[in-house]
């Protein structure tokens, strides 16, 4: 950084940093913690299963949201 630069600058950039750093933390946590259930706890939401009918074939008519 510059000799010259403003202590406010430098304290800013310092709070971006910081704040960006513990973002930058709280992802990690999420994405690599431990999402299997534990003893005593509900397990998690998991993907959903999907079943088609039994002996039914593809549907003809297209699907539609809504």
């Amino acid at each position: 950084m510059a000799v010259d630069a403003d202590s406010g600058a430098v304290r800013e950039l310092m709070v971006v940093l910081a704040v960006a750093g513990a973002g930058l933390l709280l992802a990690m946590v999420a994405a690599f913690g431990p999402w299997h259930p534990r003893p005593g706890r509900a397990a998690p939401a998991g993907l959903v299963e999907l079943h088609s009918p039994g002996g039914a074939t593809a549907p003809t008519a297209e699907l539609t949201a809504g």
